[in-house]
């Protein structure tokens, strides 16, 4: 099912035409994933050097996020978060006029300053149930969504060296099913607060309160979530699933994610989020001509 063209000021996202890359710009000390920027230096030139190799490897959104969303973090207050991205987008917004940049919160008010800061997306992991302001934000900006689903408890966390963090006491009556109603509850949400139905993107949340076991499902079975019709953003990169699957941790799961970026694509994924921007717009580009392009082709001649 093909959804209709996303149009954000100038950028077009044609749905189905492509897989579109985005490339995440961690503004934390503390990413799962090693790449916290605050950790690294001077944050906002650490950030235009990493959005500069993104974009140059083939990112088509930068998503700057201010708050390690790996389980069991601590979290961060509104004040703090504002204080790492809003000079980030800032610094983003006019080095990279080209490029468009989401923001990754659940609170309004980070949402509000990093629209008026040159973001243009909003990417919340807790699909519009963590703070009901934020609806209203987007939608006064007219902005698209990104709405994840979202079971995380810490009290299900199974903390284990190097491989890091997992769900291992989350429960659903049916996994695929309970995931697409608790995201069709939050695409409510989104209409409620008056967002376009184009503008909006679901996220079936692979690693938020959800069994290694469950991980691998849902991307195995993803076309079942495409087919409520919104585009699909896959955010499984150097996930802990796939650090339990290989036994490697987060720096050397790159083939890992490769995997999950190329089954996902073929299952109806429409953006992946990553962190090796590089290495996973080569493997999107070379699903799509085998997935998308042969399609088309068998459309054209069947017409």
């Amino acid at each position: 099912m093909k959804s209709p063209a996303l149009q954000i000021g100038k950028f077009t996202l044609d749905w189905g035409s492509r897989t579109y890359v985005m490339g995440i710009l961690n503004v934390t000390p503390d990413s799962f994933s090693g790449d916290g920027i605050v950790s690294k230096g001077a944050v906002v030139q650490v950030a235009l050097s990493q959005a500069d190799d993104f974009m140059a490897s083939g990112a088509d959104v930068l998503d700057v996020g201010g708050e390690s969303t790996r389980p069991g973090s601590a979290p961060v207050n509104t004040e703090e978060e504002m204080e790492r991205v809003i000079p980030v987008i800032h610094a983003l917004h006019k080095t990279f006029p080209d490029a468009l940049i989401s923001i990754d919160t659940y609170k309004a008010q980070v949402a509000e300053a990093a629209l008026k800061a040159g973001a243009q997306m909003v990417n919340d992991v807790w699909g519009l149930r963590a703070d009901p302001e934020l609806a209203y934000i987007a939608a006064k900006y007219k902005a698209p969504v990104i709405l994840m689903h979202n079971r995380s408890n810490p009290a299900n966390l199974d903390v284990r060296e190097k491989l890091g963090n997992a769900y291992i006491g989350s429960e659903y009556q049916n996994l695929i099913e309970d995931v697409k109603r608790e995201l069709l509850e939050s695409v409510a949400l989104a209409k409620q607060a008056g967002i376009a139905e184009s503008h909006i993107v679901l996220d079936p949340g692979i690693g938020f309160g959800k069994t290694r076991e469950h991980n691998l499902e849902l991307i195995n079975r993803l076309a079942e979530i495409r087919s409520l019709g919104y585009p699909i953003l896959l955010g499984a990169s150097r996930k802990s699933f796939i650090g339990f699957t290989l036994n490697l941790p987060a720096d050397q799961r790159v083939e890992g994610t490769a995997a999950t970026v190329s089954v996902g694509i073929t299952r109806g994924a429409d953006m992946i989020r990553v962190h090796d921007v590089k290495e996973m717009a080569r493997v999107a580009k070379m699903t799509d001509a085998l997935v998308r392009n042969s399609s088309a082709a068998a459309e054209k001649d069947e017409r």
